[in-house]
């Protein structure tokens, strides 16, 4: 039988892999690209915000990998990817602010 805590590690799995659905190469060349610049690309692991950082760490694990910092991390990836969601209101390409913000988590909210 299965612990109450491995039952809410195997949802939040489930719920992070839900929400996130950029690819971890989809979410990788993002990060570098919105840290390029005219001259520039940053090196991989360097690039884009922290957030997008851990994501994609995240991504890279196996469920039976993840560290207590992970799970907060996913935690935090879940909620504001949650609150941000609103299916009768998707965000357009016009709304890149919006869009750009979600991507770093991972979601790319114009994915089918």
């Amino acid at each position: 039988m299965m612990s109450e805590d491995a039952l809410e590690k195997d949802a939040l799995w489930e719920d992070f892999h839900r929400v996130v659905n950029m690819t971890s190469a989809e979410l990788a060349a993002w990060l570098r690209a919105i840290d390029a610049d005219e001259t520039t690309e940053p090196l991989p692991e360097h690039a884009g915000p922290e957030i997008g950082q851990r994501v994609l760490s995240i991504l890279q694990k196996r469920r039976t990998d993840l560290t207590e910092d992970d799970l907060r991390v996913m935690e935090h990836v879940v909620d504001t990817v949650t609150a941000e969601i609103d299916p009768e209101n998707e965000p357009t390409a016009e709304d890149t602010d919006r869009r750009h913000r979600l991507m770093t988590l991972g979601h790319d909210p114009l994915k089918p």
